[in-house]
């Protein structure tokens, strides 16, 4: 399960667009953070995660957070500040065997669209052309359709599908999704025969008693996904706070969890916007976090690169500089070297003495935030002014992760391991010996 907001420059404190998104995988499934760079093509073909799609003479530039075993991103965002982040949705077309993931548009549309509603166009047309489809689950086969929210510097859009049918509203000020569709009887596009297939499949009468949420939804997975609450608790962050929002703020709503300072791992929920696993009914916890500051100029992307945002620092990267050389691509099990899993077993050691560690470890982790914070914003002012190189942005993004890693180190050595409740310990005595990993 996913979340994902934007906040367009005119609702935020300093006038700048930010896109933020919360990836929600299993808990053994690693993601990577990636840069790649504009490249030149001379192949005929793309291979995406299940099939091949024409490939293009140049791909622009892009930052994405990738499950390691697939093609697609979760989210990411390109050279000229274009980001997107998807949702699973749960509709009552037919799922797929084969076909473009949300997460091969969503790659796709990053490496050939320059804004936002070219990105929406072409992630329509290569829908309707190809379709959606194939097993987007790790261990777990899971088959679902997508949302989107696609933004630039300038303006956002919201796509949901079902299926190859979709609807499209743009953004006026803030928006968020989960996993559920939201878009009922208005949109600004949507597929033409979008209101005659729910009629043709009983699913509603007319035009008139129309609503694309209600009448494509699938009522059982979207009810235990519990998207609708998160969207709404998100939404309503948003709306209260139009025109103070900032980075604090969102980073604050990226890690909430619905008990607040009652919560520890064993009590969560599939409410909760920082999610951790459980069993049973929460298959899922936050894989990778990422919050987008998009100015026109010189955009400052900040990303955990690793899982449970509220114990883990956010990270500032440039486009105009890259990834710095660090294993920030992990292996799909436990591995040693690798910033995701060294955060995994600080994580792991928590679950049972979460609350007895937790408001240390926040408040040392924030204020190491806040110095990268003050620096990335001076560094980035540097830049535009011509004062500080491209390698100085990389030695801040390396430095920061170093930094992280130091800190998270020393945690694993500190945080004693508790027992918190039979069915949850037994859960994750499971899940790590999966993942061969040693706390």
């Amino acid at each position: 399960m996913c979340d994902t907001l934007v906040a367009l420059s005119n609702s935020t404190k300093d006038g700048v667009t930010i896109f933020a998104k919360n990836s929600d995988r299993e808990p053994n499934e690693p993601q990577a953070l990636e840069f790649y760079p504009r490249m030149e093509h001379d192949e005929e073909f793309n291979n995406c995660t299940y099939i091949k799609v024409p490939q293009v003479k140049v791909t622009y530039a892009i930052l994405i957070s990738r499950p390691v075993w697939m093609w697609g991103a979760e989210m990411g965002v390109n050279e000229f500040g274009l980001a997107i982040g998807n949702e699973a949705v749960f509709t009552k077309e037919e799922k797929m065997e084969t076909g473009l993931t949300g997460m091969d548009l969503l790659r796709l549309a990053l490496e050939r669209c320059r804004n936002a509603y070219e990105a929406l166009t072409f992630m329509i047309n290569y829908l309707e052309e190809f379709g959606q489809g194939g097993n987007c689950g790790f261990k777990r086969k899971t088959y679902y359709h997508n949302s989107f929210i696609i933004c630039d510097p300038k303006e956002a859009w919201v796509l949901e599908t079902a299926g190859k049918y979709w609807a499209a509203e743009k953004v006026k000020d803030v928006r968020s999704i989960s996993n559920a569709l939201t878009i009922k009887n208005k949109w600004d596009m949507a597929s033409k025969d979008l209101v005659d297939h729910a009629v043709e499949k009983g699913w509603c009468k007319d035009d008139r008693d129309f609503d694309f949420s209600k009448c494509y939804s699938d009522r059982f997975y979207t009810h235990f996904a519990r998207g609708r609450e998160r969207q709404a608790y998100i939404q309503t962050c948003l709306n209260q706070n139009i025109g103070e929002i900032d980075i604090h703020l969102v980073k604050d709503i990226m890690r909430s969890h619905m008990l607040g300072k009652d919560f520890t791992p064993a009590k969560g929920s599939m409410r909760d916007i920082c999610m951790h696993a459980g069993p049973i009914t929460r298959p899922s916890q936050t894989s990778s976090s990422y919050i987008g500051q998009l100015f026109e100029k010189v955009s400052i992307h900040w990303f955990t690169a690793t899982s449970t945002p509220c114990i883990s620092i956010y990270k500032p990267v440039f486009m105009e500089s890259g990834l710095p050389d660090l294993k920030l691509t992990p292996e799909k099990i436990y591995d040693a070297d690798s910033i995701w899993w060294i955060h995994e077993r600080l994580s792991r050691r928590m679950m049972g003495s979460f609350k007895e560690y937790f408001p240390m470890i926040r408040k040392q982790m924030e204020e190491v935030e806040a110095s990268f914070h003050l620096r990335a914003e001076k560094l980035r002012s540097g830049f535009l002014n011509g004062e500080v190189s491209m390698e100085d942005l990389r030695n801040l993004t390396k430095e920061a992760f170093v930094k992280s890693l130091e800190i998270e180190k020393t945690l694993i050595g500190e945080v004693k391991t508790k027992p918190s409740n039979p069915v949850f310990d037994l859960y994750w005595r499971k899940v790590n010996s999966e993942a061969k990993i040693r706390l």
